[in-house]
């Protein structure tokens, strides 16, 4: 199913980052797009470098595939696979546009150190301190499982090293500097990814 891969990943993108930062505009005036962060070679400049090939590979891997220049992987070539990996993928994309949306004008994307905005803490992020970022790796996973050759293999690893190098090297450093107490009492009471896992120690 490359072609309906192609089209999922042509809406997720559409979503979460045209619709989403039109809202923004309409909203704040301002984009909220911020660039890579960090010198070249640092941690933050890695994230975000990461983050746009997962995005490039996950683009390009049902291409490939329709072309015919990379072949699935027999293990994972199945139906079954195909058709779970589209529910998967559907439920990403409509997970992180809600959380795009719960967050409000604090929405962004990058980090700039002297920007002030908002904690969001209830909705999704009452769940989880990342829904966003939670949301996209089902919707990486879905994905892969529709087209499941070594280049969405690749991009799905990678967006999973970007995201975590993102929010452990970046995010909450920045977030800590930011809100303070604040943050931290949320970050002690709320898992990173997943409910109640990954929360930080209140003196971290």
């Amino acid at each position: 199913m490359p072609e309906l891969a192609l089209a999922l990943y042509v809406l997720y993108l559409g979503l979460a980052f045209g619709v989403r930062t039109v809202i923004q505009v309409r909203r704040t005036g301002r984009t909220g797009f911020h660039g890579l962060g960090g010198r070249p070679g640092s941690p933050e400049w890695l994230a975000g470098v990461g983050f746009a090939l997962a995005l490039a590979l996950g683009f390009l891997a049902p291409i490939l595939e329709l072309t015919g220049t990379v072949d699935p992987l027999g293990a994972l070539d199945a139906p079954a696979v195909r058709l779970a990996g589209a529910g998967i993928a559907l439920a990403g994309i409509a997970a992180t546009f809600y959380a795009q949306v719960a967050m409000g004008t604090s929405w962004r994307i990058g980090v700039d150190p002297d920007e002030r905005t908002r904690l969001v803490t209830s909705g999704p992020f009452g769940l989880v301190r990342n829904p966003i970022f939670a949301a996209m790796l089902p919707t990486a996973l879905g994905l892969t499982m529709l087209v499941p050759n070594w280049i969405s293999l690749l991009g799905l690893i990678g967006l999973l090293v970007a995201l975590e190098l993102q929010v452990r090297i970046v995010e909450e450093p920045y977030l800590l500097s930011a809100h303070g107490t604040a943050y931290a009492d949320y970050a002690a009471r709320v898992g990173r990814f997943i409910p109640g896992v990954g929360r930080l120690s209140r003196t971290g």
